[in-house]
């Protein structure tokens, strides 16, 4: 293995460390359903996810409230010597992709049958500690100066 590729395979297992994921699959709820209240809560901090979820009236909210619970549960886990209260946290992640479908039949008029899909999807969150503004600056003048430093020294 290359220095490079150790490097980067050394840099991803230190993030995996840190954050934290939870998953809940094969949930009986369509897709599209889940993903509006997803998008709802993706990057934002989990105590206003958590207040977000509690007081919609989605039938996905109950579900996606106990799954970001349980990645919560996960992270403090994995972080034992740091608080929750003075780490703030966010849903970096969410996404909703399809599960199974169970296809069942319901009779139509003049004997004719109509397929029925069940449908069902897998979910994943990841929390992470939410990025401030100063960490954001940083890394972009960071980027920027490492940008402008390997043309100074091809000239």
């Amino acid at each position: 293995m290359g220095a490079r590729k150790r490097l980067r395979a050394e840099k991803l297992k230190a993030e995996k460390r840190v954050t934290a994921i939870a998953s809940l699959r094969e949930c009986p709820t369509s897709p599209r359903k889940m993903r509006l209240v997803a998008d709802m809560i993706r990057g934002v901090e989990i105590n206003k996810a958590l207040g977000m979820l509690r007081y919609s009236k989605k039938e996905a909210s109950v579900r996606l409230e106990k799954l970001l619970r349980s990645a919560i549960a996960n992270w403090e886990a994995k972080n034992q010597g740091v608080s929750l209260e003075e780490t703030p946290l966010c849903v970096k992640t969410i996404f909703v992709d399809g599960g199974r479908q169970l296809k069942r039949i319901q009779p139509a008029p003049q004997g004719r049958a109509h397929r029925i899909r069940k449908r069902s999807n897998h979910v994943t969150i990841i929390v992470d500690r939410m990025e401030t503004e100063a960490v954001a600056a940083k890394k972009t003048a960071a980027k920027k100066a490492a940008d402008v430093k390997p043309e100074n020294a091809a000239n």
